[in-house]
This record gives C-alpha cells, structure tokens and sequence, in this order.
C-alpha cells in the first residue's frame, strides 16, 4: 500500500526541516519583513533542495555522492561563505524600503525561491542526515523504483507542511510589527544568519585539520 512508504517519507520530511538553521531564520526574517507568501515560498525552495538530497540518500547515486564526498570542505566553505552575504544583506536592508516594494507589487518570489534553494543545495550534510533518517525508518530504494518516488512525495509533502505551519505561525503576529521592530529583526536575524555561516566555516577548517592530523595551533 502506497501509504506504508508515503507516511513514513513525510514524516522524515518534518523531522529534517524541524531544526531552525539559518534558512529557518531566513524564512522567518522574510514573512516578517515581507509577507506569508515570501516566507513560505522561501521554505518550498529549502523544500525542493531537500526532495535532492533524499533522492540521492534513497537512491545511492553513487556518482553524486562520491563528489560530494570528495568536495565537501570546498562546498561547505562556499555555502558558510553564501549564508555570511545573505546574513549581511540583511543586517544592512532597510525594512521600510522593503515594505513599499510589497506595496507596489514588486516582490519577487522566484528570488526567494532559487535563494533558499542554492542555499540549502550548498549544505551538502543534509544528505547525510537523510541517510540516518532512512536507515533508522528502515527505508530502502530495494522496495522498489515506484514505491521510491512515493516516500520522495512524501519527504517534500512533509516539509512543506513545516514550511507552510512555521511561516503561518510568524504571519499571525507579523501585522504587530511596526518598522522599528522590522527593523531589529533585520539586525537580529542579519546577525545570526552570518554567525551560523561563520561556524560552518570554523567547523570546516576543524575538520580539516582533523583530518590532516595537524595541531589547530602551532607555536
């Protein structure tokens, strides 16, 4: 029965989009600051990202996985680097300037889309997380190619769901805010967006010299 894989591939959905990241906070940042449908359509490009990772974790796309694997320093390091820019732009965008294009119709969506997208695609730790996740639901691509592209659905049916409740849920109280407040959520969010591309970066360069078996300080 097609539930018996759907059920259990939205389920492993919600849980990986559950902890809040910096495309969490980005997605918060941007239904404050713009509107419920930016927030969410933010989230659908983390979505899409993650429907990626899951197809190449279920479907042992060995190609893929080996380059990643082989390049994951350099990926992590230019994903750190993108998360730090996108955290700056924020830090510094005007909230006002930002509510008159809303009203003039002028946000784009697309952008939204293709920047949570990029974003979550150069994370590539992800993919680790839905290796853990399958095996620990018993998941396999040995079930069969159909049933497959079933708990796919599923994966990107559940983070979905998250995105939408998440970016619901910070709607409800997004008309409280006035530009001052906008204004320090820029500030805030701008900041931990950059703090947390600053740490992938520091954890890259930690792995690295592990790996090396070099000391992280040399007198």
């Amino acid at each position: 029965m097609w539930l018996e894989v759907f059920i259990p591939g939205v389920v492993i959905g919600i849980s990986a989009s559950i902890p809040l990241g910096p495309i969490g906070v980005l997605c918060i940042q941007r239904t404050l600051s713009k509107n419920h449908k930016a927030g969410f359509v933010s989230g659908l490009g983390a979505m899409m990202a993650d429907s990626i990772f899951a197809s190449v974790a279920l479907f042992s796309l060995a190609v893929v996985v080996s380059f990643i694997e082989h390049h994951m320093i350099i990926i992590k390091g230019i994903g750190g680097a993108c998360i730090i820019a996108v955290g700056v732009n924020i830090l510094f965008k005007n909230p006002v300037t930002q509510i008159h294009r809303n009203r003039a119709g002028k946000s784009n969506l697309w952008h939204d889309f293709m920047s949570t997208f990029l974003l979550t695609l150069a994370n590539p730790a992800f993919l680790l997380v839905f290796i853990a996740m399958f095996a620990a639901f018993r998941v396999a691509s040995s079930e069969g190619v159909v049933d497959g592209l079933i708990t796919i659905l599923g994966v990107a049916t559940g983070s979905a769901i998250w995105w939408f409740t998440l970016t619901s849920i910070v709607s409800l109280f997004r008309k409280r805010f006035r530009p001052r407040h906008l204004l320090w959520i820029n500030r805030i969010a701008g900041s931990l967006i950059i703090v947390l591309g600053a740490v992938a970066i520091i954890l890259m360069f930690v792995k690295t010299h592990h790996a090396w078996n070099l000391p992280l300080i040399k007198r």
